[in-house]
Order: structure tokens, then sequence, then C-alpha cells
């Protein structure tokens, strides 16, 4: 065995072939090859999963039951594997609570700055106020109205989980008579038990007063007592007779305000936080939002939300707003870029007292903020909600969080994450790569982008098709080896052996053109920009310039709800003109085209209707009066009940996690015995899903309407998979291309407008030139198909491009550049501009990095 290297022996996982491949540690190694030849198969189904299992194994069995069990893969062997990391390309939490800065742990670090070093003010009147003591507390509660009765109270506990059978003891045997728990008074000479799975506040009772003019010296001893007893708080409860009563009068020894008689509770890391009842917004309970609760039949449904009144949707409560560091609330830097609020933290004028404290934090915070810079992501801002990101955004924020771990030794395995990245801000994120290796870490990519490939140490190439004819390692070696290799398809694209060529002619905008006049959601500008009808036109720019926000959130809501009375609301714009020109408009996405392992490619395309009447029409099942719901997994009838037409049983293993295992009955074939007798040309129906599309395209090409359907998925790339693959299994990329090839499948009025959001994730050089030539199709038949993209191969086969920037979040979305390939090619201020000469002109060097940015 070789201490420097991975080897793996016999992988067969998937489409694998049974493998053998030895990949070096301690580099930057990139896995490639057309969709569907066995990347991630490799990458994550073998090699992470083998690491995460032996990790789990390595734990007791109490542990494991908290963590997610993988099964062992289909391999003989892995020796000299690290601890495995995966850094996916799926899409962000959904949690509402989740943000930028809760995801990165920087805003972890800001509670814990702002406690340290911030300066509280009066929520009343925006003083700045200091620490009480005793005796101005005293005074305080002596100017009460004479009468007034009062319970004064020592907060103990506040928000912990516990039995406190010890502290309960203690305070009996220290003379104190009553508590309050929980908001009830009670005796402590009762037996009281508490759960101690949930969280409790306990109060002492101190004393009951009736203010009188002779009360100072028993008011005096009252407080001092409480506040010993609390580190520093005192609650007086205000009884029947008086303007104050039924309220509760919190002070704190150490902040208070001398005007208004306000105190800010203990100043904690708790206090800013969202999550935590401490810190929430008490309107909004931390969401930031409030459904509106008045709308008529017209209005969006679900209800829109809009910003909590209360907190103007900061998400906290107004104490802890008047903390501020630098005359900045902590909800006020949030709401900062990463550029910016990286700026901010490296200016801060401390004292040298408050820079001893802070030091450290400081460094994390800046760290982790450069870190983001490093990966493209200085426009996001840190309030901006997880659920909010792109997939590509997402993984490089883990990314950027693993880099700023720093940890040695371990095994780092990434899924495409160029997706969604402007070829300006994808060097910063190979140097981001190269930094983890550097650290001593092996760093394995599943990507087909050209500059990835070509900054690795090692490529592993697999092939050569997809599918059932992948799963082979074509080549191995550097991206130079790779590129000489006379077998490797990636390595005829490197070397320009092969090259998508730019189209010999290109569609000249017609007269017909929708015009977005005004448009001003997020980060745009008021722009208007037009889109030429029947031609296909990219919307590009660097990362965060505003594209999705222009296309998916502005035009394709507007026409929509033109079109379909759509109640998702667009994005804020003026105008928009020539709508009455469409009569259609399709948004193909990457979300998954089904929640369940029961959707499918076939059910979803619909060819399965087609071919269970195919069943039902045959001989035998006519005789048996089978009917079409026969032969469907999902209704009683001719599915195996034992699993449900599942095909897995789930076993419950108690203190471990779920088994899935196949069932006894079916043996995995979801049917019943007496279905699987029907067969149409010798196969039946569980055997034809698990046909590939290729297999199914020449099994029913007597059948035009099912060969139909099933030649536009392999139209678009997909001849590979199975019509029968869970849904679950593929990727964002894959799914928006089963959604392409469905509505291809439909008859088109050619008035259709079609967008896509980066349609060439997870795609190899190969298969983008299959896309593009459906695309294309599309065009040619009268539709406007509008494309978000970075890839140059895409670009350059464009009739129009609109180039948004000139850089993202605040610096970006204007009109940079618009008009042909080549045009924009030619515009001083575009990045895009210059990335696709290169990819016009191969001859002409891109501009300098430094020149670049």
């Amino acid at each position: 065995m070789n201490p420097r290297q991975i080897i793996i022996r016999g992988a067969r996982e998937h489409n694998l072939k049974n493998i053998d491949l030895a990949i070096p540690k301690d580099r930057f190694v990139v896995v490639t090859g057309l969709s569907g030849s066995g990347k991630s198969s490799l990458a994550f189904d073998t090699i992470y999963a083998e690491g995460q299992r032996r990790y789990v194994e390595s734990l007791s069995s109490y542990a494991r039951q908290f963590l997610e069990q993988m099964d062992k893969p289909d391999v003989d062997s892995i020796e000299g594997l690290s601890p495995a990391i995966s850094i996916e390309q799926r899409t962000a939490s959904k949690n509402p609570r989740s943000t930028v800065g809760t995801v990165t742990q920087v805003y972890d670090y800001m509670r814990v700055l702002f406690t340290h070093l911030g300066r509280p003010h009066c929520p009343s009147c925006g003083k700045p106020i200091e620490s009480q003591t005793p005796q101005q507390i005293v005074d305080r509660i002596l100017y009460m109205p004479e009468g007034s009765s009062l319970l004064v109270l020592s907060p103990i506990v506040r928000g912990r989980k516990g039995e406190y059978r010890q502290e309960l003891e203690d305070l009996r045997r220290s003379g104190f008579v009553r508590v309050k728990l929980d908001g009830m008074l009670r005796e402590l000479s009762e037996d009281i038990v508490l759960d101690k799975h949930k969280k409790h506040d306990i109060d002492v009772v101190v004393d009951r007063i009736v203010l009188h003019a002779d009360i100072r010296k028993r008011v005096t001893d009252s407080v001092e007592t409480a506040l010993r007893l609390s580190n520093g708080l005192l609650k007086v409860e205000v009884g029947e007779g008086t303007s104050l009563a039924g309220s509760v009068i919190l002070f704190s020894e150490k902040f208070s305000c001398p005007e208004c008689g306000v105190s800010l509770p203990e100043i904690a890391p708790r206090m800013f936080s969202f999550n935590s009842p401490y810190g929430a917004c008490r309107r909004c309970d931390g969401l930031g939002t409030v459904y509106m609760t008045e709308y008529d039949e017209e209005s969006e449904w679900p209800p829109p939300s809009s910003l909590c009144p209360e907190c103007s949707g900061s998400r906290l409560r107004k104490e802890s707003l008047c903390i501020t560091i630098a005359d900045k609330s902590i909800a006020e830097v949030s709401s900062l870029s990463v550029q910016k609020a990286l700026e901010y933290f490296q200016t801060l004028s401390l004292s040298p007292r408050e820079r001893e404290i802070s030091r450290r934090i400081l460094k994390e915070i800046t760290d982790r903020l450069s870190f983001l810079v490093d990966v493209g992501l200085d426009y996001l801002t840190l309030d901006r909600p997880s659920a909010s990101l792109a997939g590509g955004e997402s993984q490089r924020i883990r990314l950027a969080t693993q880099v700023g771990s720093s940890l040695v030794g371990v095994l780092y395995i990434l899924d495409e994450p160029s997706i969604g990245l402007h070829q300006r801000d994808n060097r910063r994120l190979l140097q981001t790569l190269k930094k983890l290796r550097d650290l001593g870490n092996t760093v394995i990519v599943v990507e087909h982008d050209e500059e990835t490939v070509l900054s690795a140490d090692y490529v592993v190439d697999l092939g050569p098709g997809a599918g059932l004819q992948g799963g082979y390692v074509v080549a191995c070696g550097t991206p130079k080896e790779i590129a000489s290799h006379p077998d490797s398809l990636t390595g005829q694209y490197l070397s320009r052996r092969l090259s998508i060529p730019v189209p010999a002619t290109r569609r000249k905008p017609s007269a017909k053109t929708l015009f977005i006049v005004g448009a001003k959601g997020n980060n745009l500008k008021e722009i208007t920009v037009s889109i030429p009808l029947g031609t296909f036109t990219c919307i590009t720019g660097v990362s965060g310039s505003g594209k999705s926000t222009l296309i998916v959130d502005t035009l394709y809501r507007a026409v929509a709800q033109r079109l379909y009375k759509a109640r998702v609301l667009p994005l804020s714009f003026r105008e928009i003109k020539g709508i009455n020109e469409i009569d259609k408009v399709v948004d193909i996405d990457q979300s998954p085209i089904g929640r369940t392992p029961r959707s499918n490619p076939v059910t979803y395309t619909k060819a399965f209707d087609p071919i269970r009447h195919l069943f039902a029409q045959v001989l035998e099942s006519r005789a048996r009066g089978y009917s079409p719901g026969r032969f469907s997994f999902n209704v009683k009838g001719g599915r195996c009940e034992a699993c449900g037409g599942g095909g897995m049983v789930k076993m419950e293993m108690h203190f471990l996690p779920d088994v899935y295992v196949r069932c006894d009955m079916c043996h995995g074939m979801r049917y019943n015995r007496d279905t699987l007798e029907i067969r149409w040309k010798g196969k039946n129906i569980h055997e034809v899903l698990g046909m590939t599309v290729k297999e199914a395209m020449e099994f029913f090409g007597p059948i035009p309407h099912i060969r139909r359907i099933l030649a536009t998925l392999n139209d678009v790339g997909l001849g590979y998979i199975t019509l029968g693959q869970s849904a679950t299994t593929l990727s964002g990329g894959e799914a928006q291309r089963i959604k392409l090839s469905r509505e291809l499948s439909k008859r088109g009025t050619g008035r259709t407008l079609y967008i896509l959001d980066e349609p060439t994730t997870g795609l190899h050089f190969a298969d983008i030139q299959m896309l593009l030539d459906v695309l294309n199709r599309l065009v040619d038949a009268g539709n406007t198909v509008v494309v978000i993209e970075h890839n140059m191969e895409v670009l350059k086969s464009a009739d129009y491009i609109i180039d948004l920037g000139p850089e993202g979040g605040e610096k970006g979305g204007e009109v940079v550049a618009t008009g042909s390939p080549e045009e924009v090619s030619r515009a001083q201020r575009s990045y895009t501009g210059r990335f696709l000469k290169k990819a016009l002109y191969p001859g002409v060097a891109v501009m300098p990095l430094a020149e670049a940015l």
C-alpha cells in the first residue's frame, strides 16, 4: 500500500465496471466525463460513502442512532482513505431562520463581539445608559406612589433545563419561604418536582412591601439581597391600586437609563439571537416578517408576508437593537454585504483594552468574510435567508466555512462548485480549493469546467459513454496527459481536436420584441431591457448582478400573471411591452421532478400512460379483464401489497438507523406475480421500467407516440437513465433536462417563451452540444429561448446577449452590454466580453486576473 495514494479496487457502484484506481493524496483531483459516466458514483457513492461509513462504524451504538447510517458501497476494498467531508450541490436550508451569517458562523462571533464591546442605549430616549447602583435602584422604587404594593423577586434561573432540587433546598434552608416557578407562586415547604427536560424560570420571593415613608431601610435590604442572589438582577411586580398595577419592572445592577428608568437585561450573546426568546422580536418571533391577514381572491396565495412593524424586519427586540458598535446595531451590520461588512470590521476604531478583548473574535470574523469574498460571494448580505440562495451559492458558503476550519488530513469531495459562477470569479474559487490542498488535504472535485480541469494536479476521466456504456476509467493523469490521450473525449476538447463551433450565421432580431421597462427589484437599477422574440438570447453577468431577478422574478412572473392569472407577484417594474406576441411561458428550473422515490422520468414525461395502455391491450390482459391501472405501482390491484409498490421494505432497527431491504414477496419488482405474467414483446412491466431510454426507444420503435417522448429524452442527453429511475437520485441538471424534454414532446404553438436557468449544470462539452441542438430546434420553430448562463460555449452560440453588472450586489443591476456575442466581446466594461473574446477567437489571451478584477 502506498501511503500517499487512495487505492480503490473493484468499484461496482451503479454503472461502475469493477474499476481499479489509484488517486494521489494531498492533491487537487478532478473527476470528469460525460453526464452519466459514473463520476458521482465514484466520488460520492463509493469514496465518500465508504469514508463516512467507516467513521460512523467507529462510534458507539448510542452515538450512531443520531447519525445517518450509510450502506457499504459495492467495492472490494479502499485503502488509504482519510476522513471524508462532502460539499454537495444541494439546495440550501429551507429554515426561515437560517441566514448567510448563521450558516458561516459569522453571526455567532458577532453576537460575542457585541456582548463585550457593544454600547447600550435607552430603547425609549436613545441616550447612552450605564450600570445602576443598588442605591439608584432603591431610589427608583421609592419614587413609586405611596401605598403601592410590591413583590420583590430575584430571578435566579431564566429559561434553563433542570430539576434544581438542591437549589430549592438551599433557598429553604436560607430562610426563604416562596418562589415563583414558571409564573406560579409555590411554597418552598412543598415537595416540588420539576421536569428536567423542560426550561424553567425560578424567581425567589425576597419580600412583599407596601410603600410608605419609613420603608427605605427595608427596601434597601431587600434590593441588596435580591441582587446578591441573582448576580445583579432584580424584578419588581406592582400590585393593584396604582397606574403601574400588573406591570413587572426589571432592574439591572449593570445597565439602566437614569431618566426613563428603563433597564436592560443582562447583555449576553443570547440577547442578539433571533432564535432565542431573549433576543427575538416578540411580534414576529424572530422571523422578521408577518403574514398579511387581509387579502382578497385576487391576492397571492399563500398570503404574502410583510416586514414586521415591531422590528422592521431586523428580527430582534428593541433592547437588543439599542446596543451598538461604531454607531451600528448588530442588525445594521448584518444588512451589509460581505464586502462592506469586512471593511466595517477591519476599520473599527478600538481602545487598547477593547482591541485586546476582541482580537481573536475579530480574526475569526474577518477570516470567514475573506473566505466568502475569495469564493465570489462578496455581494451577499449577511442577513440574506439561506432559502433564497442558489445551489452553487450555498455550496460555496459551505466551502468557505471548511476553509475557515483549517482542518488537515481531510478528504474533501465537491460537486461542481463552479455552477453559478462567472469565469471572472472562477479563478478565485480555484485559489480557495488550492488553499484547502495546501493545508494538507485531498480535494476531489466532480467538474466539467475547462479551467478547473486544466488547473488540477490530477484528472480522472470516466466514460467512454453514459449509463451502461460508461463506468470505465478512460484516462487518468495530469491535464496535459489527458489532453494528449487518444481515447479521451475530454482530452479531445481540451486539446481543441474537437470543439463546439461558432454558428456560421446568427438570427437577426426581428421587430417583435419584449421590452422590460423600469425593472428595479432587489439590486436592479430601474433598468430597461429588450429581448428580441424568435431568438436564442443569453442573460449573463457576474454572480449577483441581477440575472435571476430580471428574468425569473420579474419577467416570468409578470408574463405568467398576464397569461395564466398567476398569483405569485413579480418584483417591481414599470411596464412590460410585447406580451401579446407570446401565448405561453415555461420556466424550466432545476427543482426535483418529484419528492418521493415513486416519481421517475417515465411518469413525469407522461410516457408511462401509453405504456400501461399498451400492456392492457395484450390479449392475456384483456382475457383477465386488466385495465391500465393494473400496471401502476401507485394503486392497489397490480402492485405488490407487501411493499406497497415501492420494491423496498423499511425495517425498524430501534437504536440503529432504519434499514431498507428488498421486498421478499416481489424481490424489488414492485408488482405481484399475476401482473408480471403479462408480457409485451417478451418483456413484463418491471423489465420495461429497468430499460435505459435508448433501449426503450428501440423496444417501442413501432409505437410512434411512446418513441417520440423517449426520443426527446435522448435528444437532451439522457439516453443513459432508466425509465423507472427514482427522482431522488437525479441531479438538478438532469431534472431540468427531463422538464425540457417534456416540453419538447408537446405540440408547440411557435409563440412560446422558454426560460432556463443554467441548463449546462452537470454537462460535459459533448452534452452541451446536444443541448444547444435542442434549444435551436425550439427557436427554429418560432419560439423564444432565454437562458441565464455563464458557460462560454453557450454564450458564443447565442443570437443575442444581455450582460448585467458590472459587479454583484449593490454594485450590480445595470446593463453593461447588449448585442451579438461579437459585439459584447468588444465592450470595454464587460467582464463577460473579455472571456467571450477567447471563446470566439481561441488565439486571444484573456486579460490577467489582477486587471480583470
